[in-house]
């Protein structure tokens, strides 16, 4: 948060009055001039409280490109919510949900993956008087293929799609990606193009469904629209919703009225023509300040604002550590363990100790260590000096409180992962809520709040009675941390399989007629 000072030539008393600027003589003294105690206490305190605001307000930093939260804590989706002004996807709306359609609600509206939503209630109160809505989703295309994380909101788009029987707008935003990645226009189109190939392996219905990308549709009625939405938002507006600073390009400033325009069905005069219908846009909470901007301006220029249901993020396989603080340990054992140079954010030794396997460093065994080393085995480096260790505490950035990266490979599970890349990366990264031992395991059960392949289940593995049966047996401890982590690669190399047989089939010419601008006459269908 940056602090800005008036200066009022005029006032006498003004650090910048004229004297002082021309320097033409010290200012008389007189005990007014004096700050006096009670002044200085209150003004601590003002600094103190600022502060207070400020470490409150950097707790976590969401927006639609970084996730993370204080220290490598969770996400706090309730703090979340406030900050945004959206608010809590309830058991009411899900079970309308289902009476509107006849539809069981998806897997992510049941388990709480779209989670909050903006106006989600005025759209069912449209629909259900027999109107008109179209949906909108998109995809910056910065990677070959996608992974388990990027396909979410499409999936979930495609049951909308299916359920309310709606049109559906989708957004390439390589023109997004050529700025923020530093791709050239011509890589970004491919990779547009490459992806465009695994949203139609989704199922979407061609008759109801526009792909289109910035670089080859941004014109005419769409760029009116960016004009008019850029006229509404001042640039000290853009930079306080993004945080942009004078180190950003002006591409960056510029591209919020992009990706807003979609928002408004008279972008698409081939499809909506006059029509003045509203638009639900599923996608992450990641991308709510680009909605918001959007729905303050909307009104202004004629159109609906556009309603939201938005989802939680999809964590990574394993944290990324960062060091945070620095412990000093009195008269420990004489051990070290260094930190490996490779990818991997713990050591042989410190995976071998996770796995429970017999510590051994310089003679000692796993259970000659300290319990208090024991306990930081997974987010601990240990550096020897003389007969003390400094244990530096390293907070995960990833794992269950960030969302999946496709700068990382081992984050994430691409749709192109092998069977055997599947198995490997699930086995070998999948952060374990299992104890240390199988003895302590039987006693205390799994921590099912860190443990990854219970929240993978939760997004990917259909039957509910199943999914509660493992909370049960994995949360008491009866099952182990290998049988969780067998099921789950069943359930990933079989969706995954599914998705790569339905990519085969899609074809360079069928890219080309999603991508086509043409009327949807069935799109209410």
């Amino acid at each position: 948060m940056r602090f800005f000072t008036s200066l009022n030539p005029k006032s006498s008393n003004s650090p910048a009055s004229p004297q002082a600027v021309a320097g033409a003589g010290k200012p008389k003294f007189s005990p007014e001039n004096l700050t006096t105690l009670p002044q200085v206490v209150a003004m601590e305190k003002m600094e103190l409280k600022d502060d207070k605001n400020k470490e409150v307000e950097e707790e976590q930093v969401v927006n639609p490109w970084e996730v993370s939260a204080k220290d490598g804590g969770k996400i706090d989706y309730d703090k979340l919510i406030d900050k945004f002004g959206c608010q809590r996807l309830d058991e009411s709306l899900i079970q309308r949900v289902q009476r509107l359609t006849n539809r069981a609600p998806h897997v992510f509206l049941r388990r709480g993956v779209f989670f909050a939503h903006r106006d989600f209630n005025d759209i069912l109160d449209s629909y259900e008087k027999g109107e008109k809505f179209y949906l909108y989703t998109g995809r910056g295309p910065s990677s070959e293929a996608l992974h388990l994380g990027h396909l979410i909101p499409f999936m979930f788009t495609k049951y909308l799609q299916d359920a309310f029987k709606v049109p559906l707008v989708i957004q390439l935003t390589d023109d997004e990606k050529c700025m923020w990645k530093n791709l050239s226009v011509e890589e970004s189109q491919r990779l547009a193009r490459e992806n465009a190939k695994d949203i139609i392996a989704c199922g979407f219905d061609i008759s109801k469904t526009f792909i289109f990308s910035d670089f080859d549709y941004v014109g005419g009625a769409f760029y009116k629209n960016m004009v008019r939405v850029a006229k509404c938002v001042t640039y000290n507006k853009v930079v306080g919703i993004f945080g942009f600073t004078g180190e950003d390009h002006i591409g960056k400033v510029s591209f919020p009225p992009v990706q807003a325009v979609p928002s408004f069905p008279s972008s698409f005069p081939h499809i909506f023509g006059n029509e003045n219908i509203r638009c639900l846009i599923p996608c992450a909470i990641d991308q709510d300040p680009y909605f918001r901007m959007t729905r303050d301006v909307a009104p202004r220029i004629g159109y609906h604002k556009p309603a939201l249901i938005e989802s939680s993020f999809f964590p990574a396989l394993q944290p990324h550590y960062h060091s945070n603080s620095v412990m000093k340990g009195a008269r420990l054992s004489p051990l070290a363990i260094r930190r490996g140079e490779g990818s991997s954010p713990i050591s042989g030794e410190a995976r071998r100790l996770q796995n429970g396997v017999p510590w051994r460093r310089k003679g000692i065994r796993r259970r000659d260590a300290p319990p208090l080393l024991l306990g930081f085995r997974d987010c601990c480096s240990f550096v020897e000096t003389s007969s003390r260790i400094a244990i530096a505490i390293a907070a995960p950035s990833q794992g269950e409180n960030g969302k999946m990266s496709a700068s990382d490979p081992n984050s994430a599970i691409y749709v192109t992962d092998s069977a055997k890349d599947i198995k490997n990366k699930i086995n070998r990264y999948a952060f374990s809520g299992g104890r240390d031992s199988i003895e302590l395991h039987r006693k205390y059960g799994a921590n099912l709040e860190v443990d990854i392949p219970f929240k993978y289940l939760g997004f990917f593995l259909d039957d509910d009675a199943e999914l509660e049966h493992i909370r049960e047996e994995y949360g008491s401890g009866r099952m182990l941390t290998g049988e969780i982590k067998k099921r789950l690669v069943e359930v990933l190399t079989d969706l995954v399989e599914r998705h790569r047989r339905a990519r085969a089939a899609v074809t360079d010419e069928m890219v080309d007629a999603f991508m086509a601008v043409r009327p949807l006459p069935n799109m209410f269908k």
